[in-house]
């Protein structure tokens, strides 16, 4: 009761929003994804619906997450649950967003091995919280390694990557939605 009905997410809007506030032509999306122009211009215009890794290479032409292009998909809901259950069976690894909508934040649970040669670089504030095994993070030069119950904190503009040390870890990632001005521009140090 209560739980908000999910419809079939339709990306192809906020694809488009995001390759022209980059002022991006779908050619050039094309050629930073490996995908063609067709095919993209069928997901602009939701006549073909991504793959989960196509989707993660049209985020990574735009310079963005998945986990963001969906999040710009989905009306917003002022109360939503996502079931544990609402997902496709588990297979590893598997990212799931843990919510729905444009909202002002956005979390995601990461499950088994991660791609650990893949640098990340959020606009805003993110927390990394480890509710099961052990990561290595690599961020502004040091390295970490989080076990069960620890958290890293990443001011937004930090690049950073991880991978999983241990097997059936699980990982909670929250953070200030990319398309908040969240974040002034900070002096370095």
């Amino acid at each position: 009761m209560g739980d908000h009905k999910e419809q079939p997410l339709r990306v192809g809007a906020a694809v488009r929003r995001r390759r022209r506030a980059l002022e991006l032509t779908l050619a050039v999306v094309a050629e930073r994804s490996g995908l063609s122009v067709p095919f993209l211009s069928q997901i602009e215009n939701d006549r073909a619906r991504p793959s989960r890794s196509s989707l993660e290479k049209v985020a990574d032409a735009l310079r963005t997450t998945a986990v963001e292009l969906l999040a710009a998909a989905d009306p917003a809901c002022s109360v939503d649950v996502v079931r544990a259950d609402d997902t496709e069976p588990p297979a590893q690894p598997r990212a799931r967003s843990l919510v729905r909508g444009h909202h002002q934040m956005h979390a995601s649970e990461f499950t088994g091995d991660h791609d650990a040669g893949r640098e990340f670089q959020y606009r805003n504030d993110q927390l990394m919280y480890v509710a099961d095994g052990a990561v290595e993070i690599e961020a502004e030069g040091r390295a970490y390694r989080l076990g069960r119950g620890d958290t890293l904190y990443l001011t937004g503009g930090v690049r950073h990557r991880w991978r999983a040390a241990e097997s059936d870890t699980r990982v909670i990632v929250v953070a200030v939605a990319e398309h908040i001005e969240a974040v002034r521009d900070r002096p370095r140090r």
